[in-house]
């Protein structure tokens, strides 16, 4: 039996990357931290842990601005590459748009639902999730818990 290998690159190419293995977690994200990082109305994610991952080509610049949050994205061209989160330390997370075939990672929930954009519509029977999917430290916050969620308005 082989191991799964999947790969990734920016837009411009200055960024390749490896993963070896199956990932752990694969998620909708409607945050709005992610949302303004990523420039997009919703992210997925895909989690592997940090020895799966390699670079393979270029050097990612890397940005934090929420507590405990260190993100990665080509310093070229722009592209959202990852997200690691201390409070998850033994996870890495890799943005569905840097992977080249991103057909092949499935969603299996929605993370953050509350604060998904209302125009936004999904026909999937997926959980969801008002909160961070995964064990996190708490002591890091959560994105809920800063005064931009409160404009968001829970829904099913």
């Amino acid at each position: 039996m082989s191991t799964r290998v999947e790969t990734g690159a920016c837009f411009c190419g200055q960024i390749t990357a490896q993963v070896s293995g199956e990932p752990f977690w694969i998620c909708y994200d409607h945050d709005d931290d992610c949302r303004r990082a990523i420039g997009s109305p919703m992210t997925i994610w895909i989690g592997y842990r940090p020895d799966q991952f390699q670079f393979t080509r270029g050097t990612p610049k890397s940005f934090s601005k929420t507590k405990g949050v260190v993100r990665t994205f080509c310093p070229e061209c722009g592209t959202s590459i990852s997200y690691h989160d201390e409070g998850a330390k033994d996870e890495l997370y890799l943005n569905i748009g840097f992977m080249d075939a991103p057909e092949r990672f499935r969603p299996q929930a929605h993370a953050y639902w509350g604060m998904r954009l209302d125009w936004l519509a999904f026909d999937d029977d997926l959980p969801r999730i008002d909160a961070y999917t995964r064990e996190r430290d708490p002591n890091l916050g959560y994105p809920k818990d800063r005064g931009s969620a409160s404009r968001f308005v829970k829904r099913r």
